[in-house]
């Protein structure tokens, strides 16, 4: 089978597609055809050796997929060949592999799909839905103002709706250009601001009366992450997640103590952590349900070709793409 390989760390023609063994199913394993594979941004740090940890080369990178069922291992329960279906592998503890055109997994992690779901639309709804979903449980929006950074990308995009739906009084969404603000806009955002602006701190303030948001969803990093921590209200809390631009942004002490004045909070959020694997499934059927039905929308920021594996990475890592790219094999 084709598969796209990474045998030495470095820019995106690192990528290089290669044949490999197509795997079989074991025993309670399923064997899947991929249809449509996500590609996230902690994948190109990856690729860089920037990520937490080192990837043992070679790898195939790649943590979300959804297809049909190709194969059935032995003791495989409750397939059918050909049926539709997604696999979140991060969630099973599995973090490579997906940028290839056959995946066997534990049939244990296999999530049927809605049949109006299109493929594309559940390989974007794995990552990037659960970590959107956590999100706002862990930090509820209801009643509040709330500024979402990077509110065009892939999590963005759907934490502008989700904070609508669990009841935010007005949200503010922040990106990079007024074409991506005009998106969160027919999201449902309630105002747009730019923060590649010198003065958009001021236009936020400004939209608040003032006062400040009182919940920031954080994932842009360096300046933006230190003018956001100016901005939040009295009593309120930023949250920090994603793959950050590390930058040093020059956060010092006597902002820190601020915090501590004002009863703010700031907090980290990672989504391994809080996956239970009870869950995880009926979390998935909710969001693919949501977004069959019309009510969640997913952008789509481009499918590649499988061995348009680096361009894919190029159009991520530039920051100029919308929504959510994947791999279409």
């Amino acid at each position: 089978m084709k598969a796209i390989q990474i045998n030495r760390f470095g820019g995106p023609d690192r990528l290089i597609p290669t044949d490999v063994a197509k795997p079989l199913p074991r025993p309670g394993e399923v064997l899947i055809r991929v249809r449509a594979a996500g590609v996230n941004f902690f994948e190109t740090l990856q690729r860089q050796d920037r990520y937490g940890a080192t990837p043992v080369l070679p790898m195939i990178p790649g943590v979300e997929i959804a297809g049909t069922i190709e194969a059935l291992g032995e003791g495989a329960p409750g397939f059918q060949l050909g049926e539709r279906v997604a696999v979140p592998l991060f969630a099973a503890g599995i973090f490579s592999g997906g940028y290839a055109e056959y995946v066997a997994v534990d049939a244990a992690h296999v999530v049927v799909l809605p049949p109006g779901l299109p493929l594309e639309t559940a390989a974007a709804l794995m990552v990037q839905g659960l970590t959107a979903l956590h999100l706002v449980r862990q930090t509820q929006p209801a009643g509040k103002t709330v500024l979402i950074n990077a509110a065009a990308g892939g999590v963005g995009s759907l934490l502008v709706q989700m904070a609508k739906r669990a009841g935010a009084k007005r949200v503010i969404a922040a990106a990079s250009s007024q074409p991506k603000l005009a998106l969160a806009r027919d999201l449902g955002a309630d105002a747009g601001v730019d923060y590649m602006q010198p003065h958009w701190g001021a236009q936020v303030r400004a939209e608040t009366g003032g006062a400040g948001p009182d919940v920031i969803y954080e994932s842009a990093g360096g300046d933006v992450t230190l003018t956001s921590l100016e901005l939040l209200a009295p009593s309120g809390r930023i949250v920090l997640f994603g793959a950050l631009n590390t930058r040093d942004p020059g956060l010092d002490m006597s902002q820190l103590q601020n915090l501590i004045f004002s009863n703010q909070s700031l907090v980290g959020f990672s989504l391994l952590p809080l996956l239970a694997a009870a869950e995880i499934k009926a979390d998935l059927a909710t969001l693919f349900d949501l977004a069959e039905r019309g009510e969640l929308t997913v952008l789509s920021g481009g499918s590649f070709p499988l061995e348009q594996a680096a361009a894919a990475h190029e159009a991520l890592e530039s920051r100029r793409s919308a929504g959510k790219i994947v791999l279409v094999p």
